[in-house]
């Protein structure tokens, strides 16, 4: 990329951040110190309670003011230098996912924790497919021969 490129990227990015909560870098060459795409002036433009999440801090960061395998705050900006995320994304994933179907299936559960399915109720009538053998949500009925 020519100088007049990366000067005009840069000046991109430096007025987009300015109205972002969050920003995630993921900029990485392979077997060279990660490209900075973030500096300190730009950070010091995002209003406090942003987040700035470098998935490239192993490698130094996109961010100047990163610090690799840390979490900090400067100016009221959260910038997330951790390593490996990816890992940790699993178990809260997972978690996710274990907290939706709870909360899905409880109020289909009486007092004496037995299904005690209510069909009229919205969320249900909403997402059941079939009832006793039949499609019965409208999405999913086979469209009637003309």
């Amino acid at each position: 990329m020519s100088d007049d490129y990366k000067r005009r990227q840069a000046e991109l990015v430096a007025e987009t951040l300015k109205k972002q909560d969050i920003a995630i870098c993921t900029a990485l060459i392979p077997g060279r110190k990660a490209p900075t795409l973030i500096n300190d002036d730009m950070v010091h433009s995002m209003r406090p309670g942003s987040v700035i999440v470098d998935l490239a801090a192993e490698q130094g960061g996109n961010c100047t003011l990163t610090k690799p395998g840390e979490v900090i705050e400067v100016n009221g900006v959260t910038i997330i230098g951790l390593f490996n995320i990816p890992s940790r994304l699993s178990a809260d994933a997972s978690a996710l996912y274990a907290k939706n179907v709870l909360n899905f299936l409880t109020p289909m559960m009486n007092a004496d924790k037995q299904f005690a399915v209510n069909w009229q109720d919205e969320i249900i009538s909403a997402t059941v497919l079939t009832r006793d053998g039949a499609i019965v949500h409208p999405n999913f009925k086979p469209a009637s021969a003309a």
